[in-house]
């Protein structure tokens, strides 16, 4: 195909780019949130797979980590119902002075436990039916104590 002589003085002083050059495409802007985590991402359009990935990898190495928090008491180990932390706090003489609902209840949440206070006031009258409590006091106002010691292993 020939061009017209007489529309070329219309395209003088442009730059004509062959079809065969890429146009620049604008930056992609990425937010994304993995759990607790929130972050951005600016590239262009054929790097996003692979920042991403990226991302996502470091995200999971880090999730991955354990996290040390001070002021914390350590975890009790297996005792993950509400039952098995109550009997560890027995089992660790916690419960050798008289313990109310509420001191049962705010200690387990002060260890990373938390229970509803209707379960942990369920397991502690089932522990004192087992008799490894005692209780006394009124309805509501009741304290619990440590009726017989812990086995010695």
């Amino acid at each position: 195909m020939q061009l017209n002589k007489q529309y070329l003085p219309m395209y003088s002083g442009t730059s004509v780019k062959p079809m065969s050059e890429k146009h620049e495409k604008p930056p992609i802007h990425l937010k994304m949130k993995v759990g607790d985590i929130e972050f951005e991402i600016d590239c262009r359009e054929d790097q996003v797979k692979e920042v991403v990935e990226k991302v996502l990898s470091s995200v999971t190495d880090y999730a991955s980590r354990p996290v040390a928090v001070e002021g914390r008491t350590p975890s009790l180990g297996r005792a993950e119902t509400c039952r098995g932390v109550i009997e560890k706090l027995w089992r660790d003489k916690w419960f050798a002075q008289p313990r109310t609902l509420d001191d049962v209840h705010k200690e387990m949440t002060r260890i990373g436990f938390h229970y509803d206070r209707t379960a942990v006031a369920h397991v502690l009258l089932d522990l004192v039916r087992d008799g490894l409590l005692t209780r006394e006091g009124k309805p509501r106002r009741y304290s619990y104590a440590q009726k017989r010691p812990p086995n010695i292993s």
